[in-house]
């Protein structure tokens, strides 16, 4: 009874999120749809530099050309729509206490249906010539069946964001990638046109940015500490919830990430009456994650012009 009651919170809240979005107006129109596909760096990670352009044949039209303006309302619907084809799951449990699945036929990762859906992430959200390209969330390139105690070696979670981005609008602004740390140290080192890394401790998430943290020996990675000259495991995950007051943590927001439990899970994130995830020090309000940075997203509007809300 109370996941449900939270899946229900988190719907209501962030319903109550979109309905003030359209109450404030929006003066952009969908009158900008592009005429031709908008071109897009075509290995944009590879030994680091960006690749050449073109036109990507893997991505929807009505998102390269804009079929609606790049904006908020749609990132956190997209991202909650996948959240709820994996049966919205919350994981608020701290990670490193959560034991693996006993069986690997029960990872959602590897459930038919959803290992498919992994894979629209990757042959959408990366780049076309790239060998991740064509992985699912069982097979690699070749349709072989990965090992799942190995399944670490063809993690998602940043193949969802770039996905989300991708078909959401964002075209040549985001820097699309499997490794969250690519965009993390793009937005710090202000190489990305769509994006701005923030210090936790100096700015509040909105509803569509991200918030990412170091994994493994990387959680320390602080935000003086960016843009690294390597590339580090790390997770993020997109903002769908502002202005939350409730269980587990009071103040709160929410957000939705990839490859969490193996599957598109919303995770609750303690706030404080500002809505800062850290302290002036820096200091992580949230005992499991150490968050790192607030990725600032611009969007064209804050919601799509006569979305009906």
């Amino acid at each position: 009874m109370g996941i449900v009651v939270s899946h229900y919170r988190t719907l209501q809240h962030t319903t109550a999120a979109l309905v003030l979005l359209a109450l404030a107006g929006c003066s952009s129109s969908n009158s900008s749809v592009r005429s031709t596909p908008a071109q897009t760096p075509m290995a944009q990670y590879a030994n680091g530099t960006v690749g050449p352009v073109g036109y990507d044949g893997h991505v929807p039209d009505f998102a390269t050309r804009n079929f609606e303006p790049f904006n908020r309302q749609d990132v956190a619907a997209i991202a909650l729509r996948e959240w709820r084809m994996f049966g919205s799951p919350v994981a608020d449990d701290d990670p490193e206490n959560k034991p693996d699945a006993s069986d690997p036929a029960l990872k959602p990762e590897r459930i038919p249906g959803l290992w498919q859906r992994i894979g629209e992430y990757w042959w959408i959200g990366q780049d076309p010539y790239e060998t991740e390209a064509s992985w699912t969330g069982k097979t690699d390139a070749d349709g072989t069946r990965f090992n799942a105690l190995h399944d670490a070696h063809y993690a998602w979670s940043a193949a969802f964001i770039s996905y989300v981005m991708r078909v959401a609008g964002a075209n040549d602004r985001f820097p699309y990638s499997p490794n969250h740390s690519t965009y993390i140290n793009a937005a710090a080192s202000g190489q990305s046109s769509g994006l701005t890394a923030h210090d936790p401790s100096s700015y509040a998430p909105k509803l569509g940015d991200i918030i990412c943290v170091g994994r493994g020996r990387s959680r320390s990675v602080t935000f003086s500490k960016l843009p690294t000259a390597y590339g580090f495991p790390a997770h993020c995950g997109i903002v769908t919830a502002t202005n939350q007051s409730a269980p587990p943590f009071g103040r709160e927001i929410s957000i939705v990430g990839g490859n969490v439990e193996d599957a598109v899970s919303l995770t609750h994130v303690p706030v404080d009456a500002h809505g800062m995830i850290s302290d002036s020090t820096g200091h992580s309000y949230d005992t499991r994650y150490p968050w790192c940075a607030v990725l600032e997203v611009h969007y064209d509007a804050d919601q799509e012009p006569d979305s009906g809300l």
